[in-house]
């Protein structure tokens, strides 16, 4: 039994559709921690003048029945409040007025490529649907998969690390979920107060600056079973699904797992994990450089995936580009932009995360019912004497 997310929907069009297909029967929904998640995605300082404008909330039409899934497709509707603003332009059918075309792409974004792949002359074509504006449909469906790994257990987190040139600096100990408790009361969702505020710092006198800013952040996992996953094929190995789905989000330009390009700097001995076992404990590891994958498998201790964003290729002050009608010079489109989504990147980060563990836990473990894939779980840990972390 696999799981399946899929979206539609552009940015400015009517709304935002999420279908999530594969989830168990019996698996209790909560309508406002899954809205939380949507208004957590639109944290940050640095956001633009949409996120004054959009209010989400994502509609259940499908596959639930008094806050329990049926075992059938869950489909999920989050409306456009700024479609009103669009209706002429983004209309699903032919208008009577005369919609200009748009015909400048910008760098950095899928807008010139995009005309060249779909046979279209108007950029507006592609860039609705590259935006990232359809990431609020995958938060949807991640919350989705949240609740079915919170109700085996698991719980995923996220946080910024780097804006810019200002970058958090190492913990001295591994992270809890305890530590996260706070997150989003930061302005950019730094755990660290005083980086925190020389992260917004940073953004205020870039924005000023007509910059957009990148960063990074790190998503990480507690509370899975080790084995989720596979060694035995290319495409069963866990962190290649994880380095996929994260690479998928717009903007998203590097990936590590673990202590992950760090790796490459030292000798053996400082980049494993060394294995250890005691009756109170079982099998343990004194580190997690590896970020709780091995050959492909989940090792069992914190799963720590850490994401590089590039800067937001829509500038206040456009970059140069080409008329792709008249093939003159030309700056760049210019539409209301944001001019840091690190944070909300983040939270992005943590619905596809969540994505692929529940995924892999429907591979591994099945079940109709939510409670099928508890006894699942419960017998696999008896078996393998793996004692919770």
């Amino acid at each position: 039994m696999a799981l399946r997310l899929i979206t539609a929907g552009e940015s400015h069009g009517p709304g935002l559709t999420c279908i999530v297909e594969g989830l168990p029967a019996g698996l209790e929904l909560d309508q406002d921690a899954i809205n939380g998640d949507m208004a957590r995605r639109q944290l940050g300082h640095g956001r633009g003048g949409r996120m004054k404008i959009e209010r989400d909330r994502a509609d259940v039409t499908a596959g639930v029945r008094h806050g329990k899934t049926l075992g059938g497709p869950v489909a999920l509707q989050i409306p456009n409040r700024d479609f009103a603003n669009w209706e002429e332009r983004m209309n699903p059918w032919p208008v009577e007025a005369e919609v200009p075309e748009v015909h400048l792409p910008r760098p950095g974004h899928a807008d010139l490529v995009g005309t060249w792949k779909y046979r279209t002359n108007d950029v507006r074509n592609v860039l609705e649907r590259a935006s990232a504006r359809e990431t609020a449909a995958r938060v949807a469906g991640g919350a989705l998969c949240k609740a079915f790994l919170r109700a085996l257990g698991v719980e995923v987190r996220s946080h910024v690390t780097r804006i810019t040139s200002v970058t958090a600096p190492a913990r001295e100990r591994a992270l809890t979920v305890d530590d996260f408790a706070h997150v989003d009361e930061s302005p950019v969702r730094c755990l660290d107060a005083e980086v925190s505020a020389a992260m917004v710092q940073e953004i205020n006198v870039l924005r000023k600056a007509n910059e957009s800013l990148g960063g990074t952040f790190e998503v990480i996992a507690f509370g899975l079973v080790p084995g989720l996953g596979s060694h035995v094929s290319w495409e069963e190995r866990l962190d290649g699904r994880i380095a996929m789905a994260m690479m998928s989000i717009q903007a998203m330009k590097g990936v590590g797992i673990g202590d992950g390009f760090a790796l490459a700097e030292r000798p053996g001995s400082q980049a494993h994990d060394e294995i250890f076992h005691s009756e109170e404990r079982g099998y343990f590891r004194e580190t997690n450089r590896a970020g709780g994958l091995e050959g492909g498998m989940t090792t069992g201790e914190p799963l720590v995936v850490k994401v590089a964003m590039k800067p937001i290729p829509t500038l206040t002050k456009p970059l140069r580009s080409v008329d792709i009608d008249t093939k003159a010079p030309a700056e760049a489109l210019r539409e209301r932009t944001d001019s840091c989504t690190v944070p909300a990147a983040g939270v992005v980060g943590e619905a596809m995360l969540a994505y692929v563990l529940a995924d892999a836990y429907r591979r591994k473990f099945g079940g109709d019912h939510v409670d099928d894939v508890r006894e699942a779980v419960r017998a696999y840990e008896e078996r393998i004497g793996w004692r919770r972390r």
